[in-house]
Protein backbone atom coordinates (compact mmCIF):
# COMPACT_ATOMS: atom_id res chain seq x y z
CA UNK A 1 0.00 0.00 0.00
CA UNK A 2 2.80 2.69 0.84
CA UNK A 3 4.21 1.67 -2.69
CA UNK A 4 1.05 2.68 -4.04
CA UNK A 5 0.78 5.78 -1.82
CA UNK A 6 4.39 6.84 -3.13
CA UNK A 7 4.04 6.08 -7.08
CA UNK A 8 0.60 8.09 -7.12
CA UNK A 9 2.68 10.86 -5.40
CA UNK A 10 5.23 10.85 -8.17
CA UNK A 11 2.90 10.80 -10.76
CA UNK A 12 0.78 13.61 -9.69
CA UNK A 13 4.42 15.94 -8.95
CA UNK A 14 5.99 15.01 -12.06
CA UNK A 15 2.89 16.15 -14.16
CA UNK A 16 2.54 19.25 -12.42
CA UNK A 17 6.60 19.67 -13.14
CA UNK A 18 5.61 19.12 -17.07
CA UNK A 19 2.66 22.17 -16.42
CA UNK A 20 5.25 24.37 -15.14
CA UNK A 21 7.69 24.33 -18.33
CA UNK A 22 5.20 26.31 -20.07
CA UNK A 23 6.23 29.85 -19.57
CA UNK A 24 9.58 29.02 -19.90
CA UNK A 25 8.17 27.84 -23.21
CA UNK A 26 6.03 30.66 -24.50
CA UNK A 27 8.92 32.97 -22.95
CA UNK A 28 11.13 31.69 -25.91
CA UNK A 29 8.81 31.63 -28.57
CA UNK A 30 8.62 35.67 -27.44
CA UNK A 31 12.37 36.09 -27.39
CA UNK A 32 12.60 34.37 -31.54
CA UNK A 33 9.58 36.47 -32.22
CA UNK A 34 11.40 39.40 -31.29
CA UNK A 35 14.40 38.29 -32.80
CA UNK A 36 12.66 37.84 -36.26
CA UNK A 37 10.46 40.70 -36.36
CA UNK A 38 14.05 42.73 -35.22
CA UNK A 39 15.72 41.24 -38.79
CA UNK A 40 12.26 41.85 -40.59
CA UNK A 41 12.59 45.52 -39.94
CA UNK A 42 16.28 45.95 -40.34
CA UNK A 43 15.55 44.43 -43.75
CA UNK A 44 13.16 46.77 -44.92
CA UNK A 45 15.01 49.60 -43.72
CA UNK A 46 17.66 48.24 -46.22
CA UNK A 47 15.49 47.78 -48.79
CA UNK A 48 13.94 51.29 -48.73
CA UNK A 49 17.71 52.66 -48.66
CA UNK A 50 18.68 50.70 -51.40
CA UNK A 51 20.57 47.93 -50.29
CA UNK A 52 18.85 45.24 -51.73
CA UNK A 53 21.38 42.49 -51.24
CA UNK A 54 21.65 43.27 -47.46
CA UNK A 55 17.81 43.22 -47.23
CA UNK A 56 17.54 39.88 -48.49
CA UNK A 57 20.36 38.40 -46.30
CA UNK A 58 18.46 39.72 -43.30
CA UNK A 59 15.19 38.93 -44.70
CA UNK A 60 15.75 35.09 -45.38
CA UNK A 61 17.75 35.08 -41.76
CA UNK A 62 14.66 35.76 -40.39
CA UNK A 63 12.68 33.37 -42.92
CA UNK A 64 15.30 30.45 -42.00
CA UNK A 65 14.68 31.32 -37.83
CA UNK A 66 10.73 30.33 -39.08
CA UNK A 67 11.57 27.07 -40.44
CA UNK A 68 13.75 26.42 -37.97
Amino acid sequence: MKKIIISIFFVLMSSSAFAGSCPMLWGEVDSKMDEIKKLRDAGKKAHDSGDHAKSEELLNKALSMLNN
